[in-house]
């Protein structure tokens, strides 16, 4: 149930962007074949204004493009603001100013085909929108809200018979076993959930149609009195208001077919229940309920006494909240969808709709609401453990994991890899930097900037060329030819220039002259020895006063 709800829910404004989106794609061979046309005879023009009939009744849904009747009026309705003579000036514009215009058609041709049903002159084939919503809305609200009592009288059947076997296992062998109780349980309140969420958006719904609807008769009567039987109105007046009645016309078909998906839905949902609803008939859990304290979910979340709650002085250390302190108390998102957060773990996964005007505890930036104030003392304990536990009760039961919107911590889990217990365990998280790196352009592009796709201007630029062919080419020399004139260039002659600076000057510093005696000896003695001599040395330089 779970996973064809995510499948085929969506919520209203992502469906109707869908809805349009592929209505768009639908009606693109049609838009294509208008907008690349090149009519040039008279019968292509009258099978291309046909084409532009064909795509005013598809796009707005008023009428079967194969209805003779439709396509008479429709046509006059063009015709009336559109005629045939001007498809040639239409040919000449962009692809885009087409596209455009053709909107822009449709929404002025729905508006006048709308104005004529009002004043009784034509609407052929135009079903009465307003009417069937105002009788599919409650039908289907109807639907729904018995859908939603019978659930909730099989879960407070359900409940009741849990709390009575975990008090006293029963001796019948036919007695319903606690566990597939509990499953049941789970079925039949995410059953409810999605029933909710179906009510929530039929509920808008109706209340956009009550909308529409106003705006509806107020346009229409602005209508009359612009026109009020006159033979020529200006289009600056009368357009705009009929580009916006079939706005508002839309509205009412995106509600139609809102309400039809919601109501596929819906009856899709049921078969989901039927499991439980055949193996534990009522015939078979009337036996078992004597004794059964069964308590509905508005005994339940009713107000209690002074006794029954909280009392914030005593628990000084946690954040708490009541409704006579918070603003839009009931508008707080609680976890677990609040449901209590003890009798989850304590009772081992069993569904017990907390009550807020106990108090509302704000824990690690979450809110829990609790079944009882001797739950809110247990919880307080150890709410880090109750949390944890809760994790894993939620592993048993995977199904647990959207009902009480568990999403966030279950980011990591690997729902099929066991350990050897047989216990659901935790995937590690793994970190790595990673680049990438792309080219700037990757696809070769050849544009050629002199293509042309006008079949006149090659013409044209054909018989240029021949012309230019026979053309005689002849040269001629001007001021401005380059390297064809002569220059001249004036200048200064050179002139001889001297410059005067200081006189040289010198320095005469006498030699350095040294004289060496008795290098050569004394002589020689009578013996004819030579003798010892003295080496003596004389300076013979000048002073440098005297030279």
């Amino acid at each position: 149930m779970q996973i064809y709800f995510d499948m085929n829910y969506l919520s209203r404004d992502d469906f109707l962007d869908e809805h349009r989106r592929v209505l768009e794609s639908r009606l693109q061979p049609v838009v294509r074949e208008i907008v690349d046309s090149r009519s040039r005879t008279r019968e292509e023009f009258e099978a291309l204004y046909r084409k532009v009939v064909s795509y005013i009744l598809l796009r707005s849904g008023l009428g079967s493009p194969t209805d003779l009747t439709v396509i008479r009026e429709t046509t006059a309705a063009l015709q009336s603001v559109f005629p045939q003579a001007e498809l040639g000036t239409f040919l000449t514009l962009s692809r885009r100013d087409k596209e455009r215009q053709l909107r822009e058609l449709t929404e002025i041709v729905t508006g006048i085909r709308l104005f004529n049903k009002e004043c009784g002159k034509g609407g052929e084939a135009i079903d009465d929108l307003p009417g069937i919503l105002n009788e599919a809305i409650p039908s289907t609200t109807k639907v729904i809200d018995d859908l939603l009592d019978q659930g909730l009288q099989r879960a407070y059947c359900y409940a009741g018979l849990i709390e009575k076997f975990v008090a006293e296992l029963p001796a019948d062998s036919n007695a319903p076993p606690p566990e597939y109780l509990k499953e049941s349980l789970f079925n039949i309140r995410q059953f409810e959930h999605f029933l909710r969420i179906l009510l929530n958006d039929i509920i808008l719904s109706a209340q956009h149609v009550e909308a529409l609807e106003n705006e509806l008769a107020t346009r229409l009567k602005q209508l009359k009195v612009t026109v009020q039987s006159k033979i020529a109105v200006p289009t600056a007046q009368v357009y705009p208001q009929f580009v916006h009645l079939a706005s508002i016309w839309g509205g009412f078909q995106d509600e139609m077919v809102l309400l039809s998906v919601l109501s596929s839905i819906l009856n899709s949902l049921d078969p989901f229940t039927a499991g439980h609803r055949d193996r534990l008939t009522q015939e078979r859990l009337d036996p078992f309920l004597a004794g059964a304290l069964l308590i509905t979910d508005e005994e339940r979340r009713s107000a209690k006494g002074p006794e029954e709650r909280i009392d914030p002085k005593q628990l000084q250390d946690f954040e708490w909240i009541f409704p006579e302190t918070t603003k839009d108390f009931d508008e707080l998102t609680l976890q677990y969808r609040g449901y209590c957060a003890w009798s989850l773990v304590a009772k081992d996964r069993f569904l017990v709709p907390g009550n807020p005007h106990i108090g509302i505890l704000r824990f690690r930036n979450a809110l829990y609401a609790f079944s009882s104030k001797d739950a809110v003392y247990e919880f307080l304990k150890n709410p880090e453990l109750f949390i944890a536990e809760m994790t894993e009760a939620a592993k048993k039961s995977p199904e647990l994991i959207q009902l009480l919107d568990l999403h966030q911590q279950f980011l990591t889990i690997a729902p099929y890899s066991r350990d050897p217990k047989g216990r659901l365990i935790e995937k590690p998280i793994t970190r790595s930097e990673a680049g990438t790196q792309t080219d700037t352009h990757f696809h070769d592009t050849n544009i050629v900037r002199t293509y042309e796709w006008n079949e006149w201007e090659l013409r044209r630029k054909a018989l240029k060329l021949a012309n230019l062919r026979r053309k005689v080419t002849h040269s001629v020399q001007t001021n401005l030819s380059h390297h064809r004139r002569d220059n001249a260039t004036q200048v200064y002659q050179q002139k001889d220039k001297s410059t005067v600076t200081k006189t040289d000057g010198y320095t005469n510093v006498p030699n350095p002259q040294v004289f060496y005696a008795g290098l050569r000896g004394a002589g020689m003695d009578e013996h004819g020895e030579g003798k010892p001599s003295a080496l003596s040395k004389v300076d013979l330089t000048i002073d440098v006063d005297q030279s």
